[in-house]
Parts: C-alpha cells; structure tokens; sequence
C-alpha cells in the first residue's frame, strides 16, 4: 500500500503566532502543525512548501492573504514557462510557493488550495529517490536528476524532490544554510531520518499538536 503524509509539522520560534499565521493566511489548521522549537538554524533550510491553485487571481489572493498576516515577499507573482507564481516567506522562516499552472483566470478570486506539495531540497537524487521507494512511496513522475514526485495515496501532502541548490534557485534565494531543517513529516511510513536529515514521525505520534 502506497504511503501517505498527512501533514507536516514546522518547528517555530513562537507557535502562537504562527498558529495565527497560517490559519489566517492559508486556512491551514489540519495540514501544517507547529511547534515551539528553539533548535538552531540559519539560512536556507533546505525544504519549500507549495501551495497549488486553479488560476492567477488565486494566487494573487492567497499572497495577499499572507503579506497582509506578516510575510514577506520573496519572488512577486509574475507569469513564467509553466504558469503563473509567487514565493513569499513566513514569519517563522518557512518559504512557501504558490503557483498555478494556468496563465489565465476562468472566474472570481478565491483562496481555495488545490494541492500541497513538500519539495525536499536532496544533495544525491538517486540515492534519496531509492530511500523513499523503499519506504513505500512509488515514484509518480521523474525527470532525471533534477526533480522527483512521489505518489502519496489519499495523503493532504504530497512529496517531491529537487537537488538542494536547484531548489534554493527557484525560490530565490542562497542555497547555503546551517542546523536543523525544522520540519517533521508526519504519515505513515514513519518513523525514519532520510539521507538528507529530514525526520518523519507516525501520525498518530504527532495528533495532539
């Protein structure tokens, strides 16, 4: 049976506020938790949240949303090859995508959230693809050493990878980076360390947060 993530849990300098945050901002109260944390950590942390919409008013509404509530704006919504995006920051320090892949709006704005995907930034692509393999996610799409997508069942999460300095590119910003990512994966292939340090714990372990 294919695994699942059901959310993921951000390690925060103060979990009130970004409770407020992304309740707020994104709606999302079941499928990102938070936790006090004051493990260190400077730079990139190597991972990047993707929130998925329909069309570009989308878009243009949920970072608004997230500006209004305290983010800071990392890449301005623009039109690009794919689609249509934007790359804001959190004030804990997470970096978040939103992006639709159509360039045109088929109706009024709404913030309503298509899909989430948690893009890890991975120093060795094949060796990270065969560790989630083996732990029970099947391979949905990949294109080389540059990007990987996993199938994730009826998870509220869905994972991919992406070489870390790739990744850091694509959202702007240095690639270098130091100390704990502060991120726990929450699912069912838990519990495990991966190659490139991120944890992952049972959901049931993590459904008191």
């Amino acid at each position: 049976m294919t695994s699942s993530i059901e959310s993921v849990t951000l390690e925060v300098d103060d979990p009130a506020v970004a409770r407020r945050f992304y309740s707020g901002a994104f709606g999302l109260d079941r499928q990102v938790r938070v936790r006090g944390s004051e493990a260190p950590t400077a730079g990139f942390r190597g991972f990047t949240l993707s929130l998925v919409v329909s069309q570009p008013a989308d878009v243009n509404a949920l970072v608004e949303a997230a500006v209004d509530a305290g983010a800071t704006t990392l890449k301005p919504a623009a039109k690009s090859l794919w689609g249509y995006g934007a790359v804001v920051q959190a004030p804990d320090g997470t970096i978040w995508q939103i992006a639709s892949s159509s360039k045109k709006d088929t109706g009024p704005a709404t913030r309503r959230i298509d899909e989430i995907v948690l893009l890890l930034g991975v120093a060795d692509m094949g060796g990270s693809k065969r560790f989630y393999v083996e732990h029970g996610l099947p391979v949905a799409k990949s294109f080389g050493s540059k990007y990987v997508e996993f199938e994730t069942g009826s998870g509220a999460v869905k994972l991919a990878l992406y070489k870390r300095r790739g990744l850091a590119k694509l959202v702007g910003v240095s690639p270098d980076g130091t100390g704990s990512h502060r991120i726990t994966v929450n699912g069912d292939a838990g519990p495990f360390t991966d190659p490139d340090g991120f944890a992952w714990a049972t959901a049931s372990e993590t459904a008191s947060l």
